[in-house]
């Protein structure tokens, strides 16, 4: 099964290694950076507070952090990671969308430009039409 955040960092024009530089780089610069009982060493690793995980509740709860302070740090590396991608040109997201889809790329151009350039939004539909004619 392929990596979801392969194709995320892909979407936003993110290398792996860019990904891995900021997250670290964040976790350097802010308390996401504490829980050395998580899974993977620091909280910046964790999932959101709506999975359970008993080793991220815990580091919450022995570094005195909120549930809300924690997903605002989320949050924020969130924008951090999406403003740090160079998103792809029209052309590579007509071909990217043809290819992934099996659509010709004048299909996929109407897509994207049904949905004002928005590529989330122009997989998000065609993932639509593809449940819709199984």
């Amino acid at each position: 099964k392929p990596c979801p955040i392969m194709g995320a960092l892909k979407e936003v024009g993110l290398t792996p290694q860019e990904f891995l530089d900021i997250k670290q780089k964040f976790a350097r610069e802010t308390r996401l950076g504490e829980g050395p009982a998580t899974c993977f060493g620091s909280l910046v690793w964790c999932c959101k507070t709506s999975k359970p995980c008993p080793l991220r509740d815990m580091t919450l709860h022995q570094i005195g952090m909120s549930e809300e302070e924690y997903m605002d740090l989320k949050q924020e590396l969130s924008e951090v990671i999406l403003s740090a991608g160079t998103p792809p040109t029209s052309n590579e997201a007509v071909f990217a969308l043809s290819q992934t889809f099996e659509i010709s790329e004048a299909e996929a151009e109407k897509v994207l430009a049904d949905c004002n350039n928005d590529l989330r939004m122009a997989v998000k539909l065609l993932k639509l039409k593809q449940l819709e004619e199984k």
